[in-house]
């Protein structure tokens, strides 16, 4: 579906994020997308924050398109497409730990929201960790990791999730972040024998699986996934190695 849509609501996240709501017809899927047009900017995709009547994306001002949709403001016109993608699968009486990463935990909240969870934050410091009053409405367990230990537990959100799964019993991993903290967090899974679903990160151009900018390993990540179970991501050897460039050329990461 597309639509152009005025910015319903922005709240400050972080000294870098923002969450801006809009309205939006139709349903969406917690884990799904929508390519986001910033007027004589880009498009760019986004993962959904909130998925209910007023739809969310939550933006780290990181590049052109994020730093211009971050100087807009409520009223401002937005195109929206979308949503697309495979979404995460819960399924009731399920324990289920969260893990975000950095503005991943964004992309986790319309699950833990619909479904509860434990819940991992991760962050470089304490001034990026974001959402964290939003996600203990749902939780009853929170834990916060940083980097240099300015918040929480010091060390990666993958090094806690280790210590977090190595003292309780989960049915499934939920995560989303930065692709070399989900390849960890992959591995940590698969020792443990945990089942996991992850939200994965490709350049993409049109989102709906047509112009192949997102491929890995014959995957389109817009269409089959961005989220992808575990048995999924173990035969996708380009996951944590390789992506393709805005040109499509293969580059290491």
């Amino acid at each position: 579906m597309n639509d152009i849509v005025r910015i319903a609501s922005c709240r400050k996240e972080s000294h870098d994020t923002k969450t801006f709501g809009f309205v939006m017809k139709g349903n969406a899927k917690a884990g799904q997308f929508v390519m986001v047009w910033i007027p004589g900017v880009d498009e760019i995709p986004m993962s959904l924050s909130s998925t209910g009547d007023t739809k969310c994306i939550t933006v780290k001002a990181i590049g052109d398109a994020t730093k211009a949709l971050h100087g807009l403001r409520v009223n401002d016109v937005i195109g929206i497409r979308g949503p697309y993608g495979n979404g995460f699968s819960l399924k009731k009486n399920q324990r289920v730990l969260a893990v975000g990463g950095g503005v991943g935990i964004s992309a986790l909240m319309p699950a833990i929201r619909a479904h509860g969870a434990d819940v991992i934050i991760g962050a470089r410091n304490k001034a990026e960790v974001i959402m964290e009053p939003e996600v203990r409405k749902y939780s009853n367990n929170v834990r916060i990791s940083t980097d240099d230990g300015s918040c929480g537990f010091k060390g990666n959100a993958v090094e806690l999730t280790k210590e977090v799964i190595s003292a309780n019993s989960y049915d499934l991993v939920i995560g989303c972040g930065p692709e070399i903290m989900l390849y960890h967090l992959h591995k940590a899974c698969v020792d443990s024998g945990i089942e996991c679903q992850l939200s994965l990160e490709r350049f993409m151009k049109c989102g709906a699986g047509l112009c192949g900018s997102c491929v890995m390993d014959g995957m389109r990540v817009c269409e089959d996934g961005p989220v992808f179970g575990g048995r999924q991501i173990t035969k996708l050897k380009e996951f944590g190695r390789i992506r393709l460039d805005p040109a499509g050329a293969k580059v290491k990461l």
